[in-house]
């Protein structure tokens, strides 16, 4: 079982910046990719960019490529996002997420765990 809790989400003006985390807890969450979705109301639940904890390999969506950095400290079972460059089309639910499939192939799910959701919201 693993546990993930969001942190860092609110809001910012376009071309800010905001860091998210998320705290991962249960002592296999280490075997899983770990990474983010985003959703907005009515919208189906968008990849964003995830991680292996055992290669550091990355994956990211083309939209947010060059503006998103995706990492994790191992020892602090933390992932973080770092979110550059924002603008107003980026508001949504920021969900962490893990799952088996490796970083290339996350997008296509299953997700295993989900986070509860933190909002970001970017001004124009």
């Amino acid at each position: 079982q693993v546990q993930l809790v969001e942190s860092g989400g609110g809001l910012v003006q376009a071309g800010g910046s905001l860091r998210l985390s998320c705290a991962a807890s249960g002592r296999a969450f280490s075997r899983y990719t770990m990474g983010w979705f985003r959703q907005a109301p009515g919208n189906e639940r968008e990849f964003v960019a995830a991680i292996s904890w055992i290669d550091g390999s990355t994956a990211y969506a083309d939209s947010v490529k060059g503006r998103f950095t995706i990492s994790g400290d191992i020892a602090k079972k933390t992932l973080y996002l770092q979110m550059n460059s924002l603008n107003p089309e980026d508001t949504d639910v920021y969900y962490c997420a893990a799952g088996r499939a490796p970083p290339g192939d996350f997008y296509r799910g299953p997700v295993a765990y989900w986070g509860q959701g933190t909002q970001v919201t970017v001004s124009s």
